[in-house]
């Protein structure tokens, strides 16, 4: 049974082409969920590009540098714009699902020394909150059966076979990366098993000022 009901869809022009926005609900909480697409993505037999990306209104909106959100979005809607047919199923699940508010006082938290792992802990939740069942009913939905995954993340990819979507390969993401999110990163990679080599990060640490 799926978990979720349709509300809509609208055109929507982007720096990188056209796209159709598909406006979801969660029938249990009322959440709501954005399916972006573009061109035959869910024909039978085609395996599409597609990135989960959940909400982070600090990197999306406002260009953070703190992580590597806002970069993904645009590297993953510029990629699939130029495949020509894809999707973005962009989930309101902010802070990796703690809300806005936990995730500034984690944030506040990070400046005292914590890692991203540690502060939500501090909070009193759980390293990483999201759930990723709407993003498999979306699938379901469209009639998607497999995907090509834009993602550095396991979890996805596991959660994602567990229920019944294949994922026929794995892109990786690359970051930009920063000093203010080299930290963030090597978390990643150490703490949530994300498919990021720490050689790029350790290399761009080692640049001088003004390089890389």
């Amino acid at each position: 049974m799926l978990h979720l009901e349709h509300l809509s869809d609208t055109r929507l022009p982007t720096l990188w082409g056209t796209f159709v926005l598909s406006l979801f609900r969660e029938k249990a909480t009322g959440k709501e969920h954005l399916l972006l697409w573009t061109g035959n993505w869910a024909s039978e037999g085609f395996s599409p590009l597609v990135r989960i990306h959940s909400e982070c209104l600090t990197g999306d909106v406002f260009g953070s540098l703190r992580c590597d959100c806002g970069q993904q979005l645009a590297d993953a809607m510029q990629a699939i714009a130029r495949e020509g047919r894809g999707a973005v199923l962009y989930l309101r699940q902010e802070g990796r699902g703690i809300g806005l508010s936990a995730k500034l006082k984690a944030y506040a938290l990070q400046d005292t020394g914590l890692d991203t792992v540690d502060a939500n802990l501090a909070l009193g939740y759980s390293a990483d909150e999201r759930d990723y069942t709407i993003a498999s009913d979306v699938l379901k939905y469209s009639g998607v059966t497999s995907v090509r995954l834009l993602t550095n993340n396991p979890d996805k990819v596991e959660a994602l076979q567990k229920a019944g979507i294949r994922v026929a390969e794995r892109i990786a993401v690359v970051p930009s990366i920063h000093p203010e999110n080299t930290n963030y990163l090597r978390t990643k990679v150490q703490r949530l098993r994300h498919m990021i080599s720490l050689d790029v990060l350790e290399n761009s640490e080692r640049q001088p000022s003004g390089e890389g």
